[in-house]
C-alpha cells in the first residue's frame, strides 16, 4: 500500500528518506509475506518556475547556492566562449594547492618571458622577477591578470599546456559536462568552450570549498608595481556581489559570473553574450535582484527530524523513524507558499530488516499548477 500524507505548506520537490537508527527493525525469524516576474527586458525569454522572464543575454543561469535550485535558464547546457570566466579553474586550483599546504601565500613564484609578455588584461609582474602567491592571487580576480595565470600555470605545472591537462582533469572531476580548456587565462580559442551551467557550477565550488581565499573576490580593487586596478566586476564594484569574474571575447561577448549573500541566501548569476559592457551591468543587476526577490529558501526539516514514523511488517519494533539524512531546504518561488503541499511517499508496511541509511521512500512537495523546481 503507498502512504501519501500531507505534511505542511511548501514548493516541488522529491527527497530520498532514509531509517535514523541503526538496525531498529531486525526480521523476527519466522513468516514470510506475500513524487510577481521581473521588469521585462527588451531580449528573448528563459525558462523560470514562475514562467518565462525576457533577457538580453544569449546565455543565462542562476542558481541558488544553498540549495542547488536551478531558477533561470537560458541555453545553460549550451557551449560557449567562456573568456575571463575560465580564470575560476585557474584559481580553483590554485586554492586546493593552497589549503593542502603544496602552494602558501608568502611564497613566491619566477616571471618568465612567456608571462611577462601576455596579452590582454595584466596585473604588469616583472620580467624575471619574482611575485607572491598573494598578490598574484589578486591579480587574477581584480586585475583578470592573463600575465599572473601564466605564472600560477607554469610554477604549478612547468607549462601552461600541462596545466591544462590539470584543469580539464579538474573539470571532469566535478562534473562539468560542457567543458573543454585550452589555456588557463580565457584568451580566444575555437575550441575552447564551457557552458552558464558550468560556469555556475565552479564558482559553487571555489565559494563552499574554499571559503578562507573567497573574500579576494570581493576586493574592489589592488594596487601593485604602483599600478592600481579597479575590480572588473560591475557588481562588486557597486557592493551589490561579493564575486566573481567577469569575461569578454568578439565570439562570447560581455558576460559576469557573480554570487551575492543576502541574509543566509546566496545566489549565484552568470550571464554572457551581452553587447557592452553597460548592458552586462544593467542586466546582472537586474536578474540578481529577481532572484532574491521572487524566491525563498524554506527549511523543511533539519537533518535529525522526523518526517513520519513508518509501519514495520515482522520488525522487531512496530515502527521506525523516517528522516532526511540532511538539512532539507527548498528554495520556491514565494508565490507559492501558500498553495504547496509537501507529503510522505512510501510503501507502507516497511519489511525488515531495516538498517541506518536504508532508503524507504520520498518526501513529495508539489504545487497547483506550478512546475516541478529542479532542486537535487
Amino acid at each position: 500500500m503507498l502512504n501519501r500524507r500531507a505534511l505542511l505548506a511548501g514548493a516541488a520537490l522529491a527527497v530520498p528518506l532514509a531509517t535514523h537508527d541503526p538496525a531498529l527493525a531486525q526480521r523476527k525469524p519466522a513468516r514470510s509475506r506475500g513524487a510577481p516576474a521581473a521588469p521585462a527586458s527588451t531580449g528573448s525569454p528563459a525558462t523560470t518556475p514562475i514562467g518565462p522572464l525576457d533577457t538580453t543575454a544569449k546565455w543565462a543561469y542562476i542558481m541558488d547556492f544553498n540549495s542547488g535550485a536551478s531558477l533561470l535558464d537560458k541555453d545553460a547546457d549550451a557551449t560557449m566562449p567562456p573568456s575571463s570566466m575560465t580564470k575560476l579553474m585557474t584559481m580553483y586550483i590554485v586554492y586546493g594547492l593552497l589549503k593542502s599546504g603544496r602552494l602558501t601565500l608568502n611564497q613566491e613564484l619566477p616571471v618568465s618571458e612567456r608571462a611577462w609578455r601576455m596579452q590582454g588584461s595584466k596585473m604588469f609582474v616583472p620580467l624575471g622577477g619574482q611575485v607572491r602567491v598573494e598578490d598574484l592571487i589578486r591579480g587574477v580576480v581584480v586585475d583578470s591578470g592573463n600575465d599572473a595565470c601564466i605564472v600560477f600555470a607554469e610554477a604549478i605545472a612547468g607549462s601552461e599546456e600541462q596545466f591544462v591537462e590539470l584543469m580539464n582533469q579538474k573539470a571532469k572531476e566535478i562534473g562539468l559536462t560542457n567543458t573543454y580548456y585550452k589555456n588557463c587565462t580565457g584568451w580566444p580559442d575555437p575550441e575552447q568552450h564551457m557552458s552558464c551551467r558550468d560556469i555556475a557550477t565552479i564558482a559553487r565550488h571555489i565559494i563552499s570549498e574554499y571559503p578562507e581565499y573567497y573574500h579576494y573576490d570581493g576586493e574592489r580593487s589592488f594596487k601593485y608595481g604602483g599600478i592600481e586596478q579597479e575590480n572588473r566586476n560591475p557588481l562588486v564594484q557597486k557592493g551589490l556581489a561579493d564575486g566573481l569574474k567577469t569575461g569578454h571575447t568578439d565570439a562570447g561577448g560581455f558576460g559576469v559570473a557573480g554570487s551575492a549573500l543576502r541574509g543566509n541566501r546566496r545566489v549565484i548569476v552568470v550571464i554572457n553574450g551581452l553587447t557592452s559592457m553597460h548592458a552586462r551591468r544593467e542586466e546582472s543587476e537586474r536578474l540578481l535582484e529577481w532572484s532574491f526577490r521572487e524566491f525563498e529558501n524554506v527549511t523543511l526539516f533539519t537533518a535529525a527530524d522526523t518526517v513520519e514514523d513508518a509501519k514495520v511488517w515482522l520488525g522487531t519494533r512496530p515502527t521506525v523513524p523516517l528522516v532526511g539524512g540532511r538539512d532539507l531546504v527548498l528554495t520556491m518561488p514565494r508565490q507559492w507558499r501558500q498553495t504547496a503541499k509537501i507529503e510522505v511517499q512510501y510503501q507502507t508496511p516497511v519489511a525488515a530488516p531495516i538498517n541506518r541509511g536504508d532508503v524507504l521512500g520520498k518526501l513529495l512537495v508539489s504545487g497547483q499548477g506550478v512546475p516541478t523546481m529542479d532542486v537535487p
